[in-house]
């Protein structure tokens, strides 16, 4: 799949860390409970690490209490693109960025009560915070 935003591995691996690497280019998971972004509580958005594709919004951002941020949307229609992971032996919804292709987690359909009843499951190294003005 073309992207608006593509670079080799090696561009990847100059731009990121080895952990967002291993996160965001393949689709690899932080530990529970250990990302920067678990607890954060300000107003703001939440945007891609790897290509600043904004996602979430503060406001639909929930504690589900599963160690990892979640949200009940995406910020938009478009932000980021669904893909069938059927890897570990299970079924479930892979997240990634729509501008980049970069994997942010997974949205699992036990949202909590949450409006939409979905719960966006991402990992806090794929994303960046950009506090509101």
């Amino acid at each position: 799949m073309a992207y608006e935003v593509e670079r080799t591995d090696a561009q990847w691996r100059e731009l990121l860390n080895p952990q967002e690497f291993q996160v965001l280019r393949q689709a690899g998971t932080e530990r529970a409970f250990t990302g920067a972004l678990l607890n954060e509580e300000r107003p703001g958005t939440y945007t891609c690490r790897a290509c600043g594709n904004e996602l979430f919004a503060a406001t639909t951002k929930f504690d589900a209490g599963c160690g990892w941020p979640s949200f009940w949307e995406p910020l938009r229609e478009g932000a980021v693109e669904y893909l069938e992971d059927t890897t570990l032996g299970m079924r479930r919804v892979e997240v990634r960025c729509a501008k980049c292709g970069s994997h942010l987690g997974h949205v699992f359909p036990d949202g909590y009560g949450t409006p939409t009843g979905d719960r966006f499951c991402m990992n806090s190294v794929s994303l960046e915070f950009v506090p509101a003005a």
